[in-house]
């Protein structure tokens, strides 16, 4: 008789309730606690302008840009290195003589902005406000 009188086991169960409650509060944690930043940079490579054209431009100066924001300044077929300072100060005497002398400005396509928009500065306070940019 001791045969009909055993206890049966009873099978061994997982209480799910108390897991997800623990789960749901780390993802709540972790989306309070989580510091979302703004996209600050972006790389990117500018496109080759199909439609642009040649455009021959009279009474030109032109400004070139390296990646590393080293400046040199063309004038006929010949390329002179300059820095920021001495832009400003052609861009002065330039002005002084004509205000419609258009600015190419040829800067890589891996140059930071704040050297190309430096010499676009540089010539707008000088009230050369005719600056276009190069493309390939």
């Amino acid at each position: 008789m001791s045969a009909l009188y055993r206890k049966r086991r009873r099978r061994p169960e997982m209480n799910l309730v108390p897991l997800i409650d623990v789960l749901v509060m780390l993802i709540f944690f972790a989306f309070v606690t989580m510091s979302f930043k703004t996209i600050a940079t972006m790389n990117l490579t500018l496109p080759k302008v199909e439609t642009a054209g040649k455009s021959e431009l009279k009474d030109s100066l032109t400004v070139n840009i390296t990646k590393a924001g080293e400046y040199t300044i063309v004038a006929g077929a010949k390329s002179i290195p300059a820095k920021l300072e001495d832009i400003d100060n052609l861009m002065a005497q330039v002005g002084n003589v004509s205000k419609d002398v258009t600015v190419l400005i040829r800067s890589d396509e891996n140059t930071p902005l704040r050297f190309l928009t430096a010499a676009m500065d540089a010539c707008r306070k000088r009230g050369m406000n005719k600056i276009r940019l190069q493309s390939r």
